[in-house]
């Protein structure tokens, strides 16, 4: 494997370290690292910026401060609390995971990799953040800022990259002594990284997939429908009139019922109790 930079594991991570403190984030689940504040946040950041998700998180964490709040609270609760994020199914995970921490866990999130993937919603990846900055463990995941900053530090910008490359590049230079603040660089200088040069790395990777307009998009109209509906039941004639209905709205309101947000009863549709 060739390398753009010759760099020892020791070089990169005080690169990355001073860089990291250069361009510090302050965020309120690295204030508190509580397990639930890590769950929250993680599944909050998927595919969603931390400038969006930062006032987000402190009103959710005010209206559920804890797994039980969060598990005996209706869906309904959370959708409402969730409005506004997209990608809604994410508050169905939350709001599940929480249900089975309670019945599974006493409340308590699992200081265990495996065990984290069986809570729905949580993937490799996420189960690999939730363990390095809930329980400072040295595990390796990767999302985009992660490749950013590997791309940038060991790969020209014509290469393809793949993520079993990263993987014994990451394990290589982690600070095993301190992962959570190691991943907290990489996630601050790949942000910078992204909004300060001319040219996305993100490209470079061999997953990359670029993320579809949500302007005119089935996922614009599925959020229409779930504002509209945190207001109040509604017949079929109405909410399609309320949101201003175009091709876009039986499927989406046939996937919001598929995945379990949105029920109907006596012809009137509602969010899932």
């Amino acid at each position: 494997m060739r390398y753009l930079y010759v760099m020892t594991p020791t070089n990169f991570q005080e690169l990355l370290h001073t860089r990291g403190r250069e361009l510090y984030r302050d965020m309120p689940w690295r204030d508190d690292t509580r397990p639930y504040y890590i769950l929250v946040s993680e599944l909050m950041l998927q595919q969603t910026q931390v400038n969006r998700v930062i006032p987000k998180f402190e009103a959710f964490i005010a209206r559920f401060p804890d797994t039980a709040s969060l598990a005996e609270a209706p869906l309904a609760d959370v959708l409402i609390a969730w409005s506004g994020l997209g990608y809604n199914r994410r508050a169905k995970y939350l709001h599940g995971a929480a249900k089975q921490l309670m019945m599974g866990h006493d409340g308590e999130m699992p200081n265990d990799y495996k065990v984290l993937q069986q809570l729905p919603g949580i993937g490799p990846a996420t189960a690999g953040a939730i363990m390095v900055y809930a329980f400072n463990r040295p595990l390796v995941f990767i999302e985009t800022n992660v490749r950013t900053v590997y791309f940038h530090s060991f790969f020209k910008p014509e290469e393809k990259v793949s993520d079993a490359q990263l993987v014994p590049l990451i394990e290589s230079t982690i600070d095993n002594s301190n992962p959570r603040n190691f991943y907290w660089a990489l996630m601050d200088w790949g942000s910078w990284l992204k909004q300060n040069t001319i040219t996305s790395r993100n490209s470079q990777s061999a997953h990359y997939k670029k993320q579809t307009r949500f302007s005119g998009s089935l996922r614009e109209m599925r959020g229409k429908i779930l504002r509209l509906l945190s207001e109040n039941e509604m017949t079929l004639m109405d909410l399609r009139e309320g949101v201003w209905g175009d091709e876009r709205f039986s499927p989406a309101l046939d996937g919001l019922v598929k995945d379990g947000l949105v029920a109907q009863t006596n012809k009137l549709f509602y969010l899932t109790k």
